[in-house]
């Protein structure tokens, strides 16, 4: 037992040490993370360094990645989010889905000998893009706010949602005796849509309360447990039903998704989704069969530059359909023209349902990853014949945001905050609110406004929130941050400006050598009101009220700046005194 416990230990060591080196290369080459876990899998597996065995046993325990990958997939379809974005994702992404899904399973056909079982498995997956490439380069780009970015991320997004029907549509066609002695297809449709209704309903009446209840007490861990307990319950129900699991997941997720929570389980999941999503691909690397891939090479080179070919014309051409120009119907094309992460989870589903063997799934896994590595080089190497004429392709007027992200994150949602949250959408701004006093989130639905629970002073829940995409990012939160959490916020979000609520001159003093654009003393524009009204009642003139003021705060501005060069809001004492003795009219 101990000898076992070493060993897993040991393998464990080693994935994460191979994923880490490979990831890191691959991302300095601009090619992916995905990429660089295939890669290290490949180089642990038993036909090249033969280091760790199992990965069939690993990938099993990993594939609980693609059920929290589908979770959080879940969690951003709210509603409000798919009706804002109907034309684009169901429009322009099930076209696209179907469109490439189709041309490339009668390519398959055409250049193979499988059957239309065989190549509907095949080729419906290569029709979908990697999401875990193309995002990151929108990001980079800056091009997730642009038209162009919309379009891309309303494909993608189409393309996420149809894996569960791609998961159903290979189960269906299952040749494995075992599937067969499961319900009929019409007992599977009741079950599913039976299974949906309960988790729903489940939802609403336990989790919801559940979540309410733990945000009221504040306790993260409970809250951690909470988000895993969601998502392992919902994918067993389905599991124990002969369901899919990953459907479980991704319903949870989205009867979560209107929740003021959803933000916070975002943040709490992704550390599992990620090491366990990695820890998948590693598997699929290891279970490549590189003697397949050897014995057929101008195959697998030959079918990845078909398949970009197929793609980027049938992308292009959606793309002109959809009044765009050619050069970002072009560019949209490349940019989606890889296979994508979700064809190794189909693949590996169709190979357990007898449809495709272990040595069909390593040659399309090897095309898969050949295209995935094409894509940064393809942009780059278009780059001058994409490129639009100076001003053809302008970002959307005012600081909207693609989907729901912000184009203000504000931190605490008090007094202070509602003021400030509800000026700056007056002003036209997409903001989201992030407060962690539950009885405050509650009060704010009844008024109607949507604030989201989280701890703001988190990076991982900032990041989950929309942080790369805001342009402000206000902390309004009664604690002042130190100015080393601002530093933080500031590395991680580099292009947002960031404005913080501050107590009193301490607070401006101590924040002073920190990135943040203004520190905000919280009373002090509302005193100086205060006794300008009380100046006017008493019969002062406009010039007069505005003299009295003016020297106030060039005062107040002379003893902030010589109070901040002292580190102390003593440096000041003698000049405060001399200019009491000013307004006094003392000598």
């Amino acid at each position: 037992m101990e000898q076992h416990g070493g060993l897993m230990l040991r393998d464990a060591l080693l994935m994460l040490g191979f994923a880490l080196v490979a990831v890191l290369a691959f991302r300095r080459a601009g090619l992916g993370a995905t990429l660089g876990y295939l890669v290290a899998g490949a180089l642990l597996g038993p036909q090249v360094l033969g280091l760790v065995g199992n990965a069939e046993e690993m990938a099993t325990v990993a594939e609980l990645g693609i059920v929290m990958l589908l979770f959080v997939v879940g969690l951003e379809l709210s509603p409000a989010r798919l009706w804002r974005m109907k034309h684009l994702i169901f429009g322009l992404g099930l076209t696209q889905v179907v469109a490439c899904g189709l041309a490339v399973t009668a390519t398959v056909l055409a250049l193979t000998g499988y059957t239309m079982e065989a190549a509907l498995a095949i080729g419906l997956p290569l029709g979908l893009s990697s999401t875990a490439q193309v995002l990151p380069m929108l990001q980079s780009a800056g091009r997730l706010r642009t038209p162009f970015g919309e379009k891309a991320f309303g494909i993608l997004l189409f393309q996420d949602l149809s894996i569960i029907p791609l998961i159903t549509i290979v189960a269906a066609m299952s040749r494995n005796p075992a599937a067969e002695s499961g319900p009929s297809g019409w007992m599977l449709g009741l079950l599913t849509l039976g299974a949906i209704f309960g988790l729903i309903a489940a939802g609403r009446l336990i989790i919801r309360p559940l979540f309410r209840l733990i945000g009221g007490l504040g306790e993260r861990e409970l809250f951690i447990v909470a988000a895993l307990f969601t998502v392992l319950a919902s994918a067993f129900v389905m599991q124990a039903l002969g369901l899919s699991a990953a459907l479980g997941a991704f319903i949870a997720g989205v009867m979560l998704a209107d929740t003021p929570y959803r933000h916070e389980l975002e943040a709490d999941i992704e550390p599992f989704r990620s090491i366990l999503l990695g820890l998948f691909f590693v598997a699929v690397g290891m279970m490549l069969d590189l003697g397949a891939v050897a014995e057929r090479p101008f195959f697998v080179l030959g079918f990845a530059v078909l398949l970009i070919a197929v793609k980027t014309a049938i992308i292009t051409g959606l793309g002109l359909l959809a009044k765009m120009t050619w050069r970002s119907a072009l560019a949209l094309g490349l940019l989606l023209s890889q296979g994508g992460e979700f064809a190794f989870v189909l693949y590996t589903a169709a190979e357990s349902a007898l449809l495709i063997e272990q040595a069909t799934t390593s040659i399309f896994g090897a095309i898969v990853t050949l295209s995935m590595a094409a894509t940064p080089f393809l942009m780059m190497a278009t780059a001058r014949i994409r490129r639009e004429p100076s001003g053809a392709e302008q970002t959307r007027e005012g600081p909207q945001k693609v989907g729901d992200g912000a184009g203000a994150l504000v931190v605490g949602y008090g007094r202070f905050g509602q003021s400030v949250a509800n000026t700056l959408r007056a002003g036209g701004l997409s903001v989201t609110v992030i407060d962690k006093n539950a009885d405050q989130i509650d009060i704010a639905e009844e008024f109607g406004s949507k604030v989201y629970y989280g701890d703001g002073t988190r990076l991982d829940l900032l990041r989950q929130a929309g942080g790369s995409e805001a342009q402000l990012i206000l902390f309004c939160i009664d604690e002042v941050p130190e100015a080393e959490f601002i530093e933080s916020v500031h590395e991680t979000f580099p292009d947002a400006l960031i404005y913080v609520r501050g107590f009193d001159r301490r607070s401006v003093i101590a924040l002073a050598e920190s990135p943040a654009e203004y520190v905000v003393r919280e009373v002090h524009e509302s005193a100086i009101h205060m006794a300008r009204l009380a100046l006017e009642k008493i019969g002062l003139s406009e010039e007069e009220l505005d003299r009295a003021e003016a020297t106030y705060r060039e005062n107040d501005k002379q003893r902030m700046h010589i109070q901040i060069e002292g580190g102390d809001i003593y440096a000041a004492k003698e000049m405060t005194r001399e200019q009491q003795r000013k307004l006094r009219g003392e000598t």
